[in-house]
């Protein structure tokens, strides 16, 4: 089979291709033949060593996959050869085989598009968890989203409208904005043009907005503390700008706002079972066509570092998908 490794620590285009052996699925473990594997902006620190996970050389980047099962241990029962599955490695899916636990695999529903799938698991599930299970939104609340024409930003759009909230779509150009409008957000903040405390606190009456989603973290990350609402929760999603912010406390203090951290790949760790009915509820949200993961474009894999510098320069709308 072919996979794309990271043999030395460094930019996409260090990546290299190379053939090796087909995988033979070790006790409790799947082996999946790949049909999308879908990239995050974390993939692009990972394969220079600036990620919280540090996998052993040489490995392959892409940490979510969709696909069809190619042959399963002895011990696993739950699944067998030709079902559709969408699974969650946290590195190696962008190659053309994996092997992984069957118990971090889920079944894809027919009907269910396996790219669209295969783009699911990560920002879906991040978003989900950091609206439903750390911010607790609710109907009618007002919900403003950084980087917003983003992975997980549109994540953000189409859960937070589910959900029932308003939703404020804040991006750095024209064209990622009409990108969020058509995922349907209610209003739109271009940063490079506009002051975000001030719009935001226009667009609320001036009462603040009740969560922020922020992945992008940088210079804006203040701005939006201080937009927010009293009792406002400001949810921490990561630092696609490679700027951590450091924030002034006082204003938490006088706000009486909740900083919260969003650390979805610990929560499947800790909460398996609440991780799979999040899983699930997106899944029914899709087949029920309430919900469709927007993708900005896929690859082959000999493509790999170029569908990596799209999200490095923060270019991508949407998803991008290795198909190899």
């Amino acid at each position: 089979m072919k996979a794309v490794l990271c043999e030395t620590l460094g930019p996409p285009d260090s990546l290299v291709l190379r053939e090796l052996p087909d995988p033979v699925p070790q006790p409790g473990e799947v082996v999946v033949r790949v049909r999308a594997a879908a990239l995050n902006f974390f993939d692009t620190l990972i394969i220079e060593g600036k990620y919280q996970f540090k996998p052993e050389l040489p490995f392959s980047p892409g940490a979510e996959f969709s696909g069809v099962v190619e042959s399963v241990a002895s011990d696993v029962t739950e699944f067998a050869p030709g079902d559709k599955v969408m699974g969650y490695g946290g590195w190696g899916a962008c190659r053309e085989m994996v092997s992984v636990s069957a118990a971090r695999l889920v079944r894809v529903p027919d009907g269910v598009d396996l790219q669209q799938a295969a783009g699911l698991i990560v920002t879906y599930g991040t978003t989900l968890h950091a609206l439903k299970d750390r911010a607790r939104l609710k109907a009618g609340e007002t919900l403003a989203v950084l980087g917003a024409a983003g992975g997980v930003g549109a994540a953000a759009i189409e859960i937070g409208k589910i959900i029932g909230a308003r939703v404020i779509a804040v991006a750095s150009s024209p064209d990622k904005l009409e990108f969020c409008r058509s995922l349907g957000a209610d209003e739109t903040i271009d940063y490079s043009t506009e002051d975000l405390k001030t719009r935001l606190k226009e667009l609320t009456g001036g009462n603040g907005v009740d969560v922020v989603y922020d992945p992008v973290g940088g210079s804006h990350a203040e701005a939006a503390l201080r937009s927010t609402a009293w009792e406002g929760r400001y949810l921490v999603i990561g630092f696609a700008s490679g700027d951590i912010p450091k924030i002034p406390l006082n204003l938490v203090l006088l706000k009486g706002c909740d900083v919260v951290g969003v650390f979805w790949g610990r929560f499947t760790d800790v909460d398996p079972d609440g991780d799979r009915a999040n899983t699930r509820q997106l899944l029914d949200w899709m087949s029920e066509g309430r919900l469709s993961v927007a993708i900005h474009g896929t690859y082959p894999l000999e493509e790999v570092p170029e569908a990596l510098g799209v999200l490095a320069r923060r270019e991508a709308k949407g998803k991008v998908v290795i198909v190899p």
